[in-house]
Formats: structure tokens, sequence, C-alpha cells
């Protein structure tokens, strides 16, 4: 697998696998997070290709404090082959040239699936609640 930026002709690509790979909410415009991403200078959205085929992504960004994981995808004819493993790497290693001290991602509470591989990973649950509030609702 071939890693690089997600090119802006592959942005339908990536949030077809998102959808493919359970990722996407309705409240979440994923076109938005896409754009976000890669227009801010501290931000990416790595693409991982087989024969020139999108077949893996992983968003990273650094606010300063921590850098953060989203969006790790798979396609599932494609798992097990060590792409997401590959994706995180490139993510830490991208953390650590802006400076980040840590990376860390949130994983639903029902996706078992998910902890269990970020495990494997060496990451560890930390014991912090997640809050949030809506910014764009009316």
């Amino acid at each position: 697998m071939q890693i690089g930026e997600l090119d802006q002709t592959e942005i339908d690509a990536a949030v077809d696998l998102w959808r493919t790979c359970g990722l996407t909410r309705p409240w979440n415009d994923p076109h938005a997070d896409i754009r976000l991403a890669l227009d801010a200078v501290a931000s990416t959205l790595f693409a991982g290709r087989v024969g020139g085929q999108l077949v893996a992504t992983a968003m990273t960004g650094f606010e300063g404090h921590r850098a953060w994981v989203y969006y790790l995808a798979v396609d599932p004819s494609y798992r097990g082959a060590g792409h997401g493993r590959a994706l995180m790497r490139a993510c830490e290693v991208w953390a650590a040239g802006q400076g980040a001290p840590k990376i860390q991602l949130m994983v639903r509470t029902d996706n078992e699936a998910a902890s269990a591989f970020y495990q494997t990973l060496g990451y560890q649950r930390q014991d912090v609640e997640v809050y949030g509030r809506r910014l764009d609702a009316g």
C-alpha cells in the first residue's frame, strides 16, 4: 500500500469508504470534514492506495496540546494486511513531526473491534469522558 495525502479527486471515494466502514453520522457532513482537514495547516488526511485505488484513510491533526486521529478506515476486503497499522504509524510520524507529545483518538463504545485493534498497537484506554456541544446548530 502506498500512503500519501488524499487528492481532491478522491474525496467522494473517501466518503464512500467511510460509509462502507460505518464511520459517518447524520449530523456530520463528511465532505465538509475532508475540506476542513485538507485546508488547515495543522491537519492532514492520509490516503492508502493499492494499485492506484483508494482502500484506506486516516485523518490527523494537532491542536497544540495533542494530536488526534479520525476516520481511520480500511476497505473490508483489504483488512488484515497491515494497512490500518501502517496508516496509524503515518499519523504518529506526522504528529511527532508537528511537535505533538501525545496522539489519541476516540472510539465509539459499541465498537469492540476497533478498541481491540488500537490496543494491539499499544494504545491505552484513557480515564476521561468526552463532552461535546454543537456550534453550528441554530
